[in-house]
């Protein structure tokens, strides 16, 4: 068990997870564009190229496509690549690669062949980034069957999650919410704790339940901060796992509280927030007090930096939603 009780940025925990990963398993290789000598756009492979050298963590030509479709003839020949999509909207070139090949290998081999390859992809707005660095994709990725799809809200569950990641026979999209980066939290950093497969209740509540993940679990938890002034006690859900869905942990607090808010910054139609909202529907109709709600992007390519404050949800359109969960209603 790795253990560094320590302040760490969520940027620090992945390059730790990393590192321990390649420490622990030589078939471990990390590469993408960029990861070597310069550790990153973000700098989230900083040190491990000096650490490891150039035959484990290296730099690769600027071609998505490539990069995925070696790491997939790397663990057909029993490696364990871990590949960094520089930004959101730069995976989309590997597309093809990801849905057709490394969502389809193990299931058309019935089995015989795995991919344990994670796909690292930094992704969302919140950065003053323009379009093309902003992008949330993960629906694309959850609508395709074969591939697990995670991603941490906080700095001690990045380290968690990429390391179960690595472990991990499936192949796994790791999506890294940009905007929390150099988010920090003092909490040790250890593989210990929940599946990679569940989620967690991050902030008990007995009116709301609110269901984020990434860079949006924060922002719920703000939003449940200032709801006390108005008298409601929100209970936030960080998914943590968008594929395969929690079920148990979702819908046992839907039961409690009646009312649901389902928060990301992705545009609002055919979001992953819709899936959500049916499988409550389904699961949860006679326990529901109210329509569920969506805090979403705007239905628009990502905008101008200037203006992205006015497409990203925030606590003030949280609470909005929250009041409108027909409270009158209520008896």
């Amino acid at each position: 068990m790795v253990e560094r009780p320590t302040t760490v940025s969520l940027a620090g925990a992945l390059n730790a997870a990393l590192a321990d990963a390649l420490a622990d398993d030589p078939r471990v290789l990390v590469f993408g564009e960029d990861v070597g000598p310069l550790g990153g756009v973000f700098r989230v492979t900083d040190g491990l190229a000096a650490k490891f050298g150039d035959g484990r963590v290296f730099d690769t030509p600027l071609a998505e496509s490539g990069i995925v479709g070696t790491a997939i003839g790397m663990a057909m020949n029993g490696l364990v690549p871990v590949v960094e999509m520089q930004f959101d909207a730069f995976a989309y070139p590997a597309f093809e690669q990801i849905t057709s090949h490394l969502a389809k290998l193990r299931n058309r081999t019935r089995g015989k062949v795995g991919l344990p390859i994670v796909v690292r992809v930094p992704y969302g707005g919140g950065i003053g980034g323009v379009e093309h660095h902003c992008d949330s994709s993960e629906a694309y990725y959850t609508h395709t069957p074969g591939l697990r799809v995670v991603t941490p809200g906080t700095p001690s569950d990045a380290y968690r999650l990429l390391r179960q990641a690595i472990a991990c026979p499936d192949p796994v999209i790791f999506l890294e919410p940009k905007r929390r980066y150099w988010s920090k939290e003092t909490e040790p950093l250890t593989v210990d704790g929940p599946a990679i497969d569940r989620a967690l209740v991050r902030r008990p509540g007995r009116d709301v339940t609110v269901v984020a993940y990434g860079g949006m679990v924060a922002t719920a938890l703000e939003a449940a901060d200032a709801a006390v002034a108005e008298g409601w006690d929100l209970e936030v859900i960080d998914l943590r796992s968008l594929s395969p869905f929690d079920d148990a942990t979702v819908t046992a607090s839907v039961r409690r509280t009646g009312r649901v808010v389902v928060v990301h910054e992705a545009a609002r139609f055919g979001g992953y927030g819709a899936e959500v909202v049916a499988r409550l529907q389904e699961q949860c109709f006679h326990y529901l007090q109210a329509p569920i709600l969506r805090v979403t992007g705007l239905d628009i390519p990502y905008p101008p930096p200037h203006l992205e404050q006015h497409h990203l949800p925030n606590p003030d359109r949280i609470l909005d939603a929250v009041a409108k969960l027909q409270w009158d209603d209520h008896a």
